[in-house]
């Protein structure tokens, strides 16, 4: 038998903090969980011993919403997630750029809006680094593109290019293209970028669960499983990995709903479901983005946005599936037994999503549905989430006072709005499920930024406009609410329930941390690191 032995350290089992403890790992399951000093003798004696001095021992973290072969692709492409300023970003696409002469497009991503005036780049930037072939840059929510010159002559792009119904090319006062595609117009250019090649697919996917294993991440949802804005289908990557054994993580994959069409994609998503479906891969769910972001003005609000004056605009943002059709296409996906992750940001897409669960029996409701994102939710939509059994899939990095939240959000959404956004505890009041992912490479994958980031409502290491003053602190959550929603509650979230906990029976999904955050100070949560990550018993990093 494989066995292994935590000790010299404590445990949070995925709901509660139990102090001192150590671990006994047999043949992929936890076996034991006994006071210090118990442990040792009999076949123990063959274990492999692992001294967690002082660390915490924790279920394995669940990602329950990231774009992990998208975020390893950046990272093997021109990565610019460690800039911050538009001149770090133009270094950072020189150099790649330099470096990789005979390849036909310079393409990656990981820019910031808050970077540029009004959250906007330029081709006339980008040109003065690369003007002899195009540029495809994603930025961190890949609800927007920064392009060159080259890249709107090849999709010809121009003033009289209309925008298109589920998105808005950025223009001057003439009318001209400045480089910036919102959303839908990213397809404009998208469409002419080269197929990226298996190898490039299999390459990106190792390096992103390399990655993820290093932060502690065990399993994840991965959030488009499909083509969308430049981003070729990952599921192939999956499965190629799932048979040959490659895939260490647990892996749930979220089938891409086409916003285009309605009820009759859903056979097509269940043979989707069955040819994709292998080992620690399985296509389970199907992922619905009804609506944009709030720093494009494309989230889909009930009242108008702001201008910068605080007068309301004409606009509200897009609901990129009707209500009426998601209303019809909820019921029909658990009817075929899917589980439903929607993409929800503004406050009437929170609604439209509600509504369309609200249609389904109880049957329909236990396959765990989830809405993620959930910046913007109405006072009277907060308790509706807990009645109709929908998770609340929380990315809490973004809950705080950074330079997109000062200078691009606040802005549009007024006082009032402002304090409705990420409302983690008011959701756990009412009874809600919660769980946690990071949706990289949008932001950070490393779970502890974003629990720090739930318990303090600031960010841990990142000095903003506001510095360390929290952002709505009466929606904080204690450390270790915050801890089982990445942990119990994002692996239930997948399936897996068993994979969230640390307890006699349970999958040996483990990461030891370098400390103890139940016991060091709370302003110091994000200072923690991974020491070593296992799945089913099997170490995987350190």
């Amino acid at each position: 038998m494989a066995t292994t032995m935590l000790i010299g350290g404590s445990v949070f089992d995925g709901h509660r903090y139990l102090g001192p403890r150590d671990v006994l790992v047999v043949d992929g399951r936890v076996a034991a969980v006994t006071a210090p000093g118990v442990l040792g003798g009999g076949s123990e004696q063959d274990a492999v011993v692992v001294d967690a001095a002082g660390g915490l021992v924790c279920p394995g973290f669940t990602d329950a919403h990231v774009h992990a072969v998208q975020g390893g692709l950046e990272r093997i492409r021109c990565d610019l997630t460690e800039a911050s300023t538009r001149d770090g970003y133009l270094a950072l696409v020189s150099a790649y750029a330099e470096a990789n002469p005979d390849l036909p497009w310079v393409l990656g991503g990981g820019w910031a809006m808050a970077a540029f005036p009004g959250g906007t780049p330029t081709a006339a930037d980008l040109d003065t680094v690369v003007s002899d072939r195009p540029v495809f840059l994603p930025n961190r929510d890949h609800h927007g593109a920064w392009v060159n010159s080259r890249a709107l002559e090849i999709a010809g792009i121009d003033a009289d290019t209309p925008d298109p119904s589920d998105g808005r090319i950025e223009r001057d006062a003439e009318g001209r293209p400045t480089g910036t595609l919102h959303e839908g117009a990213m397809d404009l250019v998208a469409r002419h970028l080269p197929v990226t090649t298996p190898e490039e697919h299999d390459a990106a996917l190792a390096e992103a669960q390399r990655y993820l294993h290093s932060l502690g991440v065990t399993g994840w949802q991965d959030a488009i499983v499909g083509a969308y804005a430049g981003m070729d289908d990952p599921g192939p990557a999956y499965l190629r990995a799932a048979r040959a054994g490659t895939l260490t993580a647990h892996v749930v994959g979220a089938l891409w709903w086409d916003r285009e069409r309605g009820v009759e994609q859903v056979p097509e998503l269940v043979a989707r479901r069955s040819e994709l479906t292998h080992g620690r891969f399985r296509a389970t769910t199907v992922k619905v983005m009804q609506d944009g972001v709030a720093e494009n003005g494309t989230a889909a609000m009930l009242e108008p946005y702001l201008d910068r004056c605080g007068h309301p605009t004409s606009g509200s943002g897009h609901s990129f599936v009707d209500p009426h059709v998601l209303a019809t296409a909820v019921p029909v996906l658990a009817e075929a037994g899917f589980q439903v992750h929607v993409h929800a940001i503004g406050d009437r897409g929170v609604r439209e999503a509600l509504d369309a669960f609200a249609g389904l029996d109880d049957a329909g409701r236990a396959l765990g549905h989830h809405m993620a994102h959930l910046q913007l939710v109405h006072p009277d939509d907060v308790p509706r989430f807990a009645a109709l059994d929908v998770t609340a899939n929380m990315q809490s990095l973004w809950a705080c006072l950074d330079e997109q939240m000062v200078d691009l959000t606040l802005p549009v959404l007024g006082s009032e709005r402002s304090r409705w956004q990420y409302p983690w505890a008011s959701l756990l009041a009412a009874g809600t499920a919660l769980a946690a992912g990071s949706d990289w490479p949008v932001s950070s994958p490393d779970p502890w930024a974003a629990t720090h980031v739930a318990v303090n409502r600031w960010a841990h290491g990142e000095e903003g406009p506001a510095g360390s003053e929290p952002f709505l602190p009466e929606q904080a959550l204690d450390l270790a609410t915050a801890l089982a929603a990445y942990t119990s509650g994002s692996a239930a979230l997948n399936g897996r329930p068993d994979a969230g906990r640390v307890a006699a029976g349970a999958v040996a999904d483990l990461v030891l941390l370098d400390r103890d955050p139940f016991v060091g100070p709370v302003e110091e949560i994000g200072a923690t690191g991974v020491v070593g990550t296992w799945v089913e018993g099997v170490r995987v990093h350190g």
